[in-house]
């Protein structure tokens, strides 16, 4: 029987396990002749102190939140969704065709539009590794990390052969059209103002016409719909009958059958709810902050949802906060490599030390805890 009550299982569990990563991360920049104390305040000040810092963070905090969902919904059904970066992949491919073959002529709109396609086309990734999964029993963590690479294959021929324009030698999209350029935060009522520029003597500075100017940065509003995602997630797995049955057959799959659950419907629907999730997180990056379609448009995020979903505790408030964490560590990682001689690819030890005691070793910090609690009560 777990001895950790709710509060310390949910709290103090990833809270330790960040602690200890933190913890070996500074040794390892011991090892390399650097100062963790200089590494923590550049990281800080170049991911929270500013504006563009903290635009950045809350930028990629987007995509972790959507991918982190996916895979956390997958979880619950007993599926380990390695695909989320394919399945935001062709994502991005149904975004770049919805606003580059429709003639949208309001961004809200092809915000609509975007999200049915981006939706569909992560969602339709999905199927078929679930389809094997349910009918075939080809294992879901093979075929989904399988489908990853074939996606990649897969942009590379249609950028290149298709989508490129005759012109251009980058393997990428033609840009979209203005009208479905999505607002960034420094162009929002109300939160643009915590983007203004300012002169060295803390003026706000003015354009020739005497208009104030801002910072720009790439977080947009598709950090809200992912909060809105949170949202919906947390509905659909704990206050649904279909979450019930997704929970339930993820607790036991005999108990479920048993009751009636049909586990290939289970397995189906599940993945493609997953794969939807996924392909949502090209809102954020192919048409909020490219506007176009690139060659690696997830840019590793799937990968990353797999952690976040980790430290999350495979819950929709987890997995938002879990992002934010993994957003300043890329935003704080990148102010390293720029700002210090400490090699930008720390951020990437830094990040497997996160999975590495949140997912690995969460038993060694729940064994900790739990001999801790018992020494207490006793």
């Amino acid at each position: 029987m777990n001895s950790l009550p709710k509060w310390a299982d949910v709290v103090l569990v990833p809270l330790i396990s960040l602690i200890l990563a933190a913890l070996v991360s500074a040794l390892v920049l011991l090892a390399i002749g650097q100062s963790p104390m200089q590494a923590l305040t550049v990281m800080v000040k170049g991911a929270l102190m500013s504006p563009q810092g903290w635009g950045y963070t809350l930028y990629y905090a987007t995509s972790f939140i959507f991918t982190g969902l996916a895979v956390t919904v997958a979880y619950h059904a007993g599926l380990f969704n390695i695909g989320a970066e394919g399945q935001a992949q062709l994502g991005g491919l149904g975004v770049a065709l919805c606003c580059l073959m429709l003639p949208w002529p309001h961004w809200s709109l092809a915000l609509i539009g975007a999200m049915v396609a981006a939706a569909v086309f992560g969602a339709a990734w999905a199927a078929v590794p679930a389809y094997l999964q349910a009918k075939r029993g080809s294992h879901i963590v093979i075929t989904t990390i399988m489908f990853n690479y074939i996606a990649a294959a897969l942009m590379i021929w249609l950028l290149v052969d298709f989508l490129r324009p005759p012109t251009s030698m980058d393997p990428a999209s033609a840009r979209f059209p203005a009208t479905v350029s999505l607002p960034h935060f420094h162009q929002l009522p109300f939160i643009s103002d915590f983007f203004l520029r300012y002169t060295p003597d803390g003026q706000v500075r003015l354009n020739p016409a005497g208009e104030p100017m801002y910072q720009k940065v790439p977080a947009n509003i598709s950090f809200f719909l992912a909060i809105l995602a949170c949202v919906g997630t947390w509905v659909l797995l704990w206050h649904t009958r279909l979450g019930y049955m997704i929970r339930a057959f993820g607790k036991s799959e005999k108990a479920a059958r048993y009751a009636g659950i049909s586990a290939v419907k289970i397995t189906i629907v599940t993945m493609l709810i997953s794969g939807a999730l996924a392909g949502l997180m090209a809102i954020n990056n192919v048409m909020g902050q490219a506007e176009r379609l690139l060659q690696n448009s997830a840019e590793g995020a799937g990968f990353i949802g797999i952690a976040v979903a980790l430290m999350g505790r495979n819950h929709p408030v987890g997995v938002f906060l879990a992002a934010i964490l993994f957003g300043f560590l890329y935003q704080g990682g990148a102010a390293l490599g720029l700002e210090t001689t400490i090699p930008i690819e720390l951020r990437i030890v830094v990040q497997g030390l996160v999975i590495l005691f949140t997912g690995a070793l969460d038993q060694m910090v729940r064994m900790m805890l739990g001999f801790a609690f018992r020494a207490r009560r006793a």
